[in-house]
């Protein structure tokens, strides 16, 4: 596939990346390089593989979340130490 200088202009504009000539011109022979590249993969005949999400065989290894008591004096000096308290709870900041 062959880009033009007006589609790298173009890509460049959704990107908001402010191009020189000189790198339209060197952009263009390197993007349409590589989409090239990725046109002569979708020849490959894939018919028979099956699809995958992953290559490495692991499953799923986080352990269940378990309540584990503690003696009251130790919750205690637990909550006294936690810089930001609600209830008998410790409050953190959302972690997002």
């Amino acid at each position: 596939m062959k880009l033009t200088t007006d589609g790298v202009q173009h890509i460049a504009d959704l990107a908001r990346i402010e191009l020189t000539e000189k790198e339209k011109e060197k952009y263009t022979e390197e993007l349409s390089a590589v989409l090239g590249f990725i046109e002569r993969l979708s020849e490959v005949n894939t018919d028979n593989i099956i699809p995958t999400s992953q290559v490495t065989g692991l499953v799923n290894v986080v352990r269940e979340d378990e309540v584990e008591n503690c003696d009251p004096g130790t919750r205690k000096k637990i909550l006294e130490a936690a810089p930001m308290r609600e209830g008998n709870y410790i409050k953190v900041k959302a972690v997002l």
